[in-house]
C-alpha cells in the first residue's frame, strides 16, 4: 500500500488530500478514515490503498502510521483555550472588512460573484474570526 503524509483536512467538510510520497495527491473522505478517526492533522503519516477514480486518485481505506500529537478530546473547555487578545481580534476583524471592500463587493456590485481562489480566502479569514467569537 502506498504511503504519504496528510496535506490537509477539514473536518467540517469532511474531506482532504494526501501526498503521496511518490506521486500525485490523493483525494481522502471520511469514509475511509480508520474507526473513531474524525480527523488527520497536517503533516501525520498515513498508509492507504488507493483507486483512480474520474477526478484521479482517491484513498479507500486509510491506516495512521503515526498518532497525531493532538490534546485529548477534541475539544477543551472554552476557558482551557487560547484567546486572542481583543485589539487582536479588532485588528483580524478590520482586515476582514477591508479585504470584504477590496475584494467582495466590486464583484457583488457588477452582478458577479467573487473567483473561487478569492472566495476561499475571505472563507477562511471569516471563519478564523467565528472561532474566536465564538468562545
Amino acid at each position: 500500500m502506498p504511503t504519504g503524509k496528510v496535506k490537509w483536512y477539514d473536518v467540517e467538510k469532511g474531506f482532504g488530500f494526501l501526498s503521496q510520497d511518490e506521486g500525485e495527491d490523493v483525494y481522502v473522505r471520511a469514509s475511509a478514515l480508520p474507526e473513531g478517526v474524525e480527523a488527520l492533522k497536517p503533516g501525520q503519516r498515513v498508509e492507504f490503498g488507493m483507486a483512480v477514480g474520474r477526478r484521479g486518485p482517491q484513498a479507500l481505506k486509510v491506516e495512521l502510521l503515526e498518532q497525531p500529537t493532538l490534546r485529548q478530546g477534541r475539544r477543551e473547555a472554552p476557558a482551557q483555550q487560547k484567546r486572542r487578545a481583543p485589539d487582536e481580534l479588532h485588528g483580524m476583524v478590520e482586515d476582514m472588512i477591508k479585504l470584504l471592500e477590496a475584494a467582495v463587493q466590486p464583484d457583488l456590485r457588477r452582478g458577479r460573484y467573487p473567483d473561487r481562489k478569492t472566495g476561499q480566502r475571505i472563507s477562511e479569514v471569516m471563519r478564523a474570526i467565528a472561532r474566536e467569537l465564538d468562545h
